[in-house]
This record gives structure tokens, C-alpha cells and sequence, in this order.
């Protein structure tokens, strides 16, 4: 009998994501590429001091439309970029795990947008023989995925 993805596992199924790093969180460049190997397409917003050269600079220039977001900051106040998400239509945001902080939850439940927290992305992309293959079946087993 299969049973029905959690939100987590269902966040995964979207067509294309927004990514906004500052390069502190190394899950965040494996995620982006796990998804862009499976043929999404991911926008990567780099707010660190040295951009990557084919990422965007600022979430003002991401394209209309996307409704999905990966935010995964340490350098600044991961709430402070919510409220521009927002405004660029993302109604998705998987707060990356051990970023996440209660000023950036309660941005999510003020402008009223679905967040995810607590996980890191690659407990659920990483390949079934990796590290987050191993961390995944322990989850599973544990109750915590």
C-alpha cells in the first residue's frame, strides 16, 4: 500500500525553485544541483560578498511566477527577505535546517506563506547510496522525516 507524500517530500515535486544563499550552507549548492539534474529549473539568488558570476544578485530579479523558495542565509537575518519573496509571489519556502529562526517563522505566518523548517533539503534529494541516503533511512526509521 502507498502512502501519501508529506509536504516535505511533495515540496520536491515543483517545476522550478527559487534558491537565496550566501554560500554559508553547503546542502544548498548539492540541492540546487540534485534538482537542476532532474530538469528544474532553479534560480539561485547569491546575496554572499563574492556572487557567483551566473547567479542573481538580489531577489528584486527573479523572474514572476515561481512559487517555490529555498532560504538558506547565516550572515543575515533570514526574516529580512521574506516579505520580498513574498512580493515576487513565492507562497512555498523551505527555511534551510539550522537556519531557520523564530523571526523568519513568524515572517512566514504574517505574510501568510507556507514554511518548511527544521529539514535540509538533501535529506529528501540526496541519492539513496550518498551520506543523506544513510541520514534519510535513519530518519525514516527514527520518526523524524
Amino acid at each position: 500500500m502507498e502512502t501519501d507524500k508529506s509536504d516535505r517530500e511533495s515540496f520536491w515535486d515543483a517545476e522550478a525553485f527559487a534558491f537565496v544563499t550566501d554560500q554559508t550552507k553547503p546542502a544548498m549548492k548539492w540541492a540546487i544541483s540534485s534538482l537542476k539534474k532532474r530538469g528544474k529549473k532553479v534560480y539561485v539568488v547569491d546575496l554572499s560578498e563574492n556572487p557567483e558570476p551566473d547567479s542573481l544578485k538580489a531577489i528584486s530579479e527573479l523572474p514572476e511566477g515561481l512559487t517555490f523558495a529555498v532560504l538558506g542565509i547565516t550572515k543575515s537575518e533570514p526574516a529580512a527577505q521574506i516579505p520580498a519573496l513574498k512580493a515576487k509571489g513565492i507562497t512555498k519556502i523551505w527555511i534551510h535546517w539550522k537556519t531557520e529562526t523564530e523571526k523568519a517563522k513568524e515572517a512566514c505566518k504574517t505574510e501568510g506563506l507556507e514554511c518548511l523548517t527544521e529539514h535540509c533539503p538533501m535529506l529528501y534529494l540526496g541519492s539513496s547510496f550518498s551520506i543523506h541516503g544513510l541520514h534519510r533511512g535513519i530518519a525514516k526509521l527514527t520518526g523524524k522525516y
